[in-house]
C-alpha cells in the first residue's frame, strides 16, 4: 500500500473527503422521535464544546487540506446564541457553506446566510400534515417551517426538504411530497429511516428505496425522468416532467453509497467521525486545547475508515442492535 501523507484526505479505499460536515450544538427546538430519546439525552458540559474560535481554526485546517464544502448542523445550529458568527467567519473560508435546519428560525437569519453567501439551505419536514407535525416533533411550529421554506424561495435561496420516512406514519405521503415540487423550486430528499441509539429502529418501519420509486412511478406514469447525480451524491435524483422541483431517494439503508463517500463529521465537542455509523471518534479538540497539531489524528482517524457503514456490510449485521448500541443518538452526531 502506498504511503498517505498526512495532509492528505483520502482513506485507503482511495476516497476522497473534500465534504466537512460540522456540528455546532446539541441543542434543538424539536423533539423528533427518529432523532432524539423521547427523555433526551445527557448534553455536554459547555467547557467541553468547541468555541466559536476552536470550530474556525480546525475548519481552516481541514479547508487548507482541500476540503472545499462545509455544512453546519446541530442539533438545530440556528439555536446557538453565537450562531451568526460562526456563519460569517466559516462564509470567508471561501468553501461552499450550507446548511441543514428545522426551519424554525430561518427568518432571523436571511442577511446572515447571504452575507456568508450560503446558496443551499436542507430543510427538515417530514409531514405535510399539521397534526403528525406536532406527533412526530412534539412542538407546534408546522406553520413557521411553510412559512419559512417560502421565504428562503422568494430570497432566492435553493431548498432542500429532508423527509424521513417510516411505515405508519407518513409512507402515504409520498404522493403529495413529490406534488409540492409542481409549482415549487424545491428538492424532495426521501431519506430511508436508519438506526441510531435510543431512536427504536426496526427494519419494519423502513419504507425503503424500491417502494418509493415504485409508488411514484404508479402515481406519475411515464413522466419521472432520473436526473443525472452529481459526484459524491448520496442521493439518486428524479424529476416529475413538466414540474418545477425534483425529487431524490437517500437509500442509507437498502442501498449504501459508501464506495462515493467524501463526507468526515464533527461533533459538537470537537470529535472526529469518519462514517455515520462508527461508535469511534478522535478528540481533535482535546489536542488543539493542548496545543497538539492535529493533522496525525485526521490522518489516523481517516485511515480508520471501513468500506461500508462502519463495517456492516451486509443486512444481518445492519439490523444487529449492538451495532448502534455505542454510537450516538443521531442528535449528537449532526447527521
Amino acid at each position: 500500500m502506498a504511503t498517505v501523507m498526512a495532509t492528505d484526505l483520502h482513506d485507503t479505499f482511495g476516497r476522497n473527503h473534500s465534504y466537512l460536515r460540522i456540528s455546532i450544538t446539541e441543542h434543538c427546538n424539536l423533539r423528533c422521535t427518529y432523532c432524539m430519546p423521547a427523555d433526551g439525552i445527557d448534553l455536554t458540559p459547555k467547557a467541553h464544546l468547541m468555541t466559536t474560535d476552536e470550530i474556525l481554526q480546525i475548519a481552516t485546517t481541514f479547508v487548507g487540506l482541500g476540503v472545499d464544502k462545509i455544512r453546519l448542523t446541530g442539533g438545530e445550529p440556528l439555536v446557538r446564541k453565537d450562531a451568526r458568527e460562526i456563519i460569517l467567519r466559516l462564509g470567508e473560508l471561501g468553501t461552499q457553506l450550507t446548511m441543514t435546519t428545522n426551519g424554525l428560525l430561518v427568518h432571523q437569519f436571511i442577511e446572515t446566510f447571504k452575507q456568508a453567501k450560503i446558496k443551499t439551505i436542507n430543510v427538515s419536514l417530514d409531514t405535510l400534515v399539521k397534526k403528525k407535525y406536532q406527533q412526530i416533533t412534539r412542538r407546534d411550529s408546522f406553520d413557521t417551517v411553510l412559512e419559512n421554506i417560502d421565504l428562503l424561495l422568494a430570497e432566492g435561496f435553493r431548498v432542500k426538504i429532508n423527509v424521513v420516512l417510516m411505515q405508519g406514519f407518513n409512507r402515504d405521503e409520498i404522493v403529495d411530497f413529490i406534488g409540492l415540487t409542481e409549482n415549487k423550486n424545491v428538492q424532495i430528499r426521501f431519506i430511508e429511516f436508519m438506526p441510531f441509539s435510543g431512536n427504536a429502529w426496526d427494519r419494519s418501519k423502513l419504507v425503503t428505496y424500491s417502494e418509493i420509486v415504485n409508488e411514484a412511478a404508479a402515481a406519475f406514469p411515464n413522466q419521472i425522468e432520473r436526473i443525472t447525480d452529481a459526484p459524491n451524491d448520496t442521493a439518486k435524483n428524479f424529476k416529475i416532467v413538466g414540474y418545477e422541483g425534483s425529487f431524490a431517494i437517500i437509500s442509507s439503508v437498502t442501498n449504501p453509497f459508501c464506495s462515493t463517500c467524501n463526507r468526515i463529521r464533527l461533533t459538537a465537542d470537537g470529535k472526529l467521525k469518519n462514517c455515520l455509523f462508527s461508535d469511534s471518534e478522535t478528540s481533535l479538540l482535546d489536542a488543539l486545547r493542548s496545543g497538539q497539531s492535529i493533522l496525525p489524528l485526521i490522518q489516523q482517524n481517516l485511515l480508520a475508515k471501513k468500506a461500508v457503514r462502519n463495517g456492516m456490510d451486509n443486512d444481518l449485521k445492519f439490523q444487529d442492535p449492538d451495532a448502534f448500541s455505542k454510537n450516538r443518538s443521531m442528535i449528537a452526531i449532526g447527521g
